[in-house]
Order: C-alpha cells, then structure tokens, then sequence
C-alpha cells in the first residue's frame, strides 16, 4: 500500500463517520481511529469561543461584533474566486523538505497539479502534499511547524 492509497483511505474513514477501523493484509496492517462525526471534537472546538465571550467585558464584546461582519463579507467575497488546498490528514505542517533546505512554495509562485506545496508530518512519516490543482499561490493559510487538522485549509490558490 503507497502513500496516496492511505491518504485516500484516511479520507474515506473520515468522510465515513466511524470511529475505528482496522485494515489488515499479510504485509501490511493499518489501524486508523477519529472522533465520531458531529461528537466531541465539534463540541471541543465550540466550549473555548464561549468562555472567552464570557470573559470579555460587554462594551467591548459589541463593538467587535458589528465590525466584523462587515470585514468577513469582504474577505470571504475575494477569496471565494480561489481555489484552497486542503490538509489530507491530521499532522504538524512543514514549507521546507527540511530544515536546511529552500521552501516549497512561496505566494506568487505557480504551482501545477503534481507540485509538491508542503509536507505533513504524520507519526514520524513526512507525506508530500501536492497541490492537485494549477494556477497561482494567493496566500499560505497555516504557519511552518504548526499542526493541523484534517480538511484545514492550508492555501488558496488563483486558478487563473
């Protein structure tokens, strides 16, 4: 089993809703597990941005809300002619191939589908994510050694 047959079969278990599967050949065995959809991990995510609400004095709790709005409509409208490269898997994402080494990609640099734009560090296992798309790097989502999530946008690209 290559590289791009577990990435895939990452997604598919994710999109699938199970908490745990096992996947087992006389080479090779597999154990995948992920929160159940819509369980915990939504409502780990939601608790933080309510207590930070709650922490937040009511003058400055309304001001903020009536500005932003107006600023997300703005910002989702401009990149919503943009193409996002999406994290495969959950892992700590890297620019670099290694540390000595020049990034992969820069904004402004053209990317075709089969470009490598970073590597995902995955249980001591660096996976090489290609771009799948062609065009022109917008902006890079995630910072170098942070980690991410599954489906989290890591850059947008122009397809133009």
């Amino acid at each position: 089993m290559d590289l791009k047959d577990i990435q895939n079969l990452i997604r598919f278990v994710a999109k699938a809703g199970v908490s745990e599967v096992k996947y087992k050949t006389k080479d090779f065995e597999i154990n995948i597990k992920t929160p159940l959809a819509g369980s915990d991990a939504v409502n780990y995510v939601a608790q933080p941005q309510m207590f930070q609400q709650a922490l937040a004095p009511q003058t400055n709790a309304d001001a903020p809300k009536a500005e932003n709005p107006s600023t997300n409509n703005a910002s989702s409208a401009d990149e919503s002619k943009y193409i996002t490269i999406k994290s495969p898997m959950i892992g700590t994402f890297y620019r670099k191939p290694s540390p000595d080494k020049d990034v992969f990609v820069n904004v402004g640099d053209s990317v075709t589908s089969d470009k490598v734009v970073c590597v995902i560090e995955a249980m001591k296992l660096f996976n090489q994510i290609e771009a799948e798309v062609s065009g022109k790097i917008v902006k890079i989502l995630v910072d170098d050694s942070s980690p991410v999530e599954y489906d989290q946008p890591l850059f947008l690209v122009d397809p133009s």
